[in-house]
Order: structure tokens, then sequence, then C-alpha cells
């Protein structure tokens, strides 16, 4: 009995100072809504593991990243090599391509860390740039995600500064063939372009200090921002409900999906040992940027076939498709043939990127929450619009290496490049039409389903002796698909919210070329259906 009292005394002091604990760290600490948080409810679709590859792949950069600063050396000072490799012997280079070199052939591990390096790299622009490709598609840009859109946007801006800024440190033949492109397009700024070039470089080109001065930017200025940006966009990711597939039970109110702990979780951490495998692998196997065969740099020299990695390819093309064109302003020459493609043109691919959201907004008058994704066929305006920018960034891509491509089908290249430059002006128009025609077929394909059922391969004979084939009803979850879309009715031409008469007019214009065009299914209330089994509502 005396044992069980003290042992009683003894649970009884330990609850009491459990609690005291555990209030004092929720008055600092979120501790009390740290439950709430592990059962927040997260979606499952393969479309959304494409920003989580983003994030992982970010993961093995930082890793990887800080490894390779432990042996670089951020220096243009002049050395002559005397490593293992011996087709360099007795050259002369700058410190920063020695070092890289050394990672490569002296280091052990160096050179399957430095490609897992530029590999993680790759997939992380990849990945971003196809996630932005699903949230504008979808329409994930919209009310309440406006902000998260612009920080994806940024996002994407800074990786291709960081990409380009480590790209050049190796300071190879072919990062510095990059850097005298950039130092040209520097020079095209008008006015200021000298100074900027003089600035950025320590002087005249190539100088000395651009490798010292890309180093830190590329190590800790943009990753910070990265990190920073991130960080905020997973706290929005959090805070509003993640985006889900019209379904059952799936509504713009709730978010029914799997717990956040321990199913996302784990599938999660399986998802990102899976990018880490298949970087190393393509790491271990898959050569990329071979630094010794380009050789040191030398300003009078540019290897055949130099071509940049995939991201700024669509800048090379858009400097080789523009016609030579320059002109005379009080004293200045502005070099038209290198402004617009490579200040000018990425200035308004971005300026639309970020605009977008606010510009459909406007032109459709939809100002409420979704939480919803459209599916492809149910926008096609939208739809069109992606396509034909996806076709126009793809011609410049491909105007990148049009001396590659001259060479490999033994066309040539003056034919190669007029091709492309009717090209870039005609694809993406007739993707436009020919997308939103598509789309619209398909709408129209699903209302005769939903009208008449779906086609069985069965026939039947009447009883005048003819034959007709047996359809049967679809199945609620696709009912309810089909039946949850409603397409918005053109704006009236008048002037909304006091706008002026024209621009009330072109809204009125805009909104008649998103919604003119339409397929509307039969106009009915979703059947509602409990959530799947094994799913969590939100």
């Amino acid at each position: 009995m005396l044992f069980q009292r003290r042992r009683a005394r003894a649970g009884a002091r330990a609850r009491v100072v459990a609690e005291r604990t555990v209030d004092r760290a929720d008055e600092r600490l979120p501790v009390s809504s740290a439950g709430t948080l592990l059962r927040k409810a997260f979606p499952e679709h393969w479309s959304f593991l494409l920003g989580e590859i983003a994030l992982y792949s970010f993961v093995v950069l930082l890793l990887t990243g800080v490894w390779l600063t432990l042996f670089f050396e951020p220096s243009m000072t002049e050395v002559v090599y005397d490593g293992s490799y011996e087709p360099l012997l007795g050259l002369s280079m700058s410190e920063a391509y020695r070092s890289t070199v050394d990672i490569g052939f002296e280091v052990r591990g160096g050179l399957l860390i430095r490609q897992l390096h530029h590999w993680a790299a790759l997939v992380f622009l990849s990945a971003i740039g196809v996630h932005l490709l699903r949230v504008f598609f979808t329409g994930a840009f919209r009310r309440p995600r406006e902000a998260n859109w612009l920080i994806g946007v940024t996002l994407f801006a800074l990786a291709l500064v960081e990409g380009f800024a480590g790209y050049s440190l190796p300071d190879d033949l072919l990062s510095g063939t990059g850097l005298r492109i950039a130092q040209g397009i520097m020079l095209s700024i008008p006015v200021v372009g000298t100074y900027v070039s003089m600035f950025v470089f320590g002087g005249e080109y190539p100088g000395e200090d651009i490798v010292p001065r890309l180093y830190p930017v590329h190590i800790l200025l943009v990753p910070g921002l990265l990190l920073a940006l991130v960080t905020l966009h997973l706290i929005l990711v959090f805070h509003l409900k993640h985006t889900q597939w019209a379904g059952p039970g799936r509504t713009e109110r709730n978010a029914v999906g799997k717990p956040m702990f321990p199913q996302f979780v784990t599938n999660s951490t399986g998802l990102f040992f899976m990018v880490f495998g298949v970087l190393t692998l393509l790491a271990a196997v898959a050569q990329i940027n071979p630094i010794w065969a380009y050789g040191p740099y030398r300003p009078d020299v540019v290897s055949f076939g130099s071509q940049p990695d995939w991201y700024v390819g669509f800048l090379e093309g858009s400097l080789r498709l523009m016609p030579p064109f320059e002109t005379m302003v009080w004293g200045h020459t502005v070099m038209w043939n290198v402004l617009v493609p490579a200040v000018l043109l990425p200035g308004a691919l971005f300026a639309v990127l970020y605009a977008y959201p606010f510009f459909e907004r406007w032109v459709t008058g939809d100002d409420e929450e979704h939480h919803l994704c459209d599916r492809l066929r149910d926008k096609p305006v939208r739809t069109g619009l992606g396509v034909g920018a996806v076709c126009f960034y793809g011609v410049l891509l491909l105007a990148g290496g049009n001396d590659i491509l001259a060479h490999v089908f033994d066309v040539s290249i003056n034919l190669l490049t007029w091709v492309f430059r009717v090209a870039l002006v005609v694809l993406p128009p007739i993707a436009l039409m020919v997308t939103k025609r598509v789309c619209l077929a398909l709408r129209e394909r699903e209302r005769e389903r939903l009208e008449e059922g779906a086609e069985t391969g069965r026939l039947r004979q009447t009883l005048a002796g003819g034959y007709v084939e047996v359809r049967e009803p679809l199945g609620p979850e696709e009912r309810h698909v089909l039946r949850s879309r409603r397409e918005p009715e053109p704006s009236a031409p008048t002037a909304p919210g006091g706008e002026g008469p024209r621009v009330g007019r072109l809204r009125a214009a805009l909104s008649e070329w998103y919604y003119g065009d339409r397929v509307d299914v039969e106009d009915a209330v979703p059947e509602e259906s409990a959530s799947p089994p094994g799913e969590l509502e939100r």
C-alpha cells in the first residue's frame, strides 16, 4: 500500500510537471496547434509531386554545393597546370579552372559530387518550370494564391541567375563564351551599358574580378534569397488549402487527401530518396560539362557547337534569330539586334508571367476563391495561350542550336534561321487556335457522353429491324466531374467599376474572346458524396 501511494504521488507530480512544461512551451511555440498541423490533408495526384521534386533537388544542390566550396578557388590568378590530366600539362589557366579540374581528378569522389551538383541544378530548374506550367494550366494561380504565383515566378528567375552564375564559375572555354555574350548584352543597354560592364567585370573584359564577384552571389546571395522564398512558399501552401482535382466529396470549401503524418511524410520522404538516387545515378553514368575537354578560357577562341544549359538556350536562340539592326541616337549606338532579344524580350516574358493572374481576373471578372483545379479542356483560351507560349519558347530553344542542327541534318544554316524566324511568328497563334478547337471538341464529346451515355461496343436490334448501339450511363465520379464545371457568361460591354468606355469595351471584347466559344454541359447540382475511403477531409 505504501509503495502504491508513493507511486501515485510520483505520477501526480509528473503530470503536473508535464502540464507546466507544455503550458510554458505553448506560450513560446505553437505546441497545441501541432496536432492540427500534423493532421492537415494533402490531396494525392502525380502532378502535385512536381513542386516536391524541385524542393528536393534544391536540397541536393545545397548539400553538394557546400561540399564543393571546400575545394574551389574563386580566383582568376594565372597558374601553370601540373596535375594528373596530361593533355593540360604546361597550359596557363586561372586558379578557378585549375581547382575545378582538380576536383574531378584529384579529390576522391569529386567528379561524382560535381556532376551530381550540375544534374541537380538542371532538374531543379526543370521541375520549377513544369510546376509553373501545372499551376498555370490548372488555374491554381487564382485567388487566394496570387502571392504564391508571384513567389514561384521569382524563384524561377532567381534559379536562372543562380544557374548561370554557377555555370560561369569554372572559367572554362564554354562558360567563358557565355560570359562574353553576357558582356555584349550589358553593352547593348543604352547610355549605362558600358558602366554596367565595367562594374561587373572590374575593368575591360575579361578583367580579373568576375569570378570572385560571381562566387559570393552563387553561394550566398542568391541561395539565401531562394531559401527564404522557398520557406515563404511552403508557409503559404500550409496556410491556404491545397488545390485538388474535382471529384466526389471535393468542393471549393474543403481539402480531401492523406493526413500529413504519417502518410504524407512517409511518401514525401520516399520521394526525396528517389530523387537523390536518380540524380546520383545520372551523375555516375551520364557525363555532363566535361570542362577538361573544353580547356581554359581564352578571349580569342570560341569552340564549335558552344551550347549553354537549356534554361538559357532561349536567350541564345533569340540572339541568333534577330536580324542585324542598330541606330544612332544622340551620338550613342543602340544595338537593337542584342537589346531586343536579350534584354527587352526576357523582361517582357517575365512581366507577362507576373501580370497574368491579375489580367485574367480583370478580363473574366472572377473574384471568387478557387480550390479546385481546372482541367485543360475546361479553359480553352487559357490552355491555348499556354501551348502557344510553350511553342514560342520551343522555337527559340531550337534556334539556339541552329548550327548543330544544320551540321547534323546537312542543311543551310541561313535557310534554317529563316525557317525558325517564320515559325516564331506563325506557330504560336496556330497552336493557340488548334488547341482551343481541340478543347472545345473534347468538351462537346463529354456533353454527348453525359447525355447519351458511354459507348459499349454492343448492338441490339430494334423492332423495326435496325441496329442501335447500347450505351451505359456514366459512373457517379465521372458524372460529378463533368457536371461540376460551369463557365461564366462573357462580361457585358459596359464600364464596370468606374472604368472608362474604351477600357470597358476592351474588357468586354476580351471576355467574349475568353468565354464566347463554349460548350456547356447539363446544368445540375453536382452529386454530393462522401470522401473516398482512407482519405482525410479538412
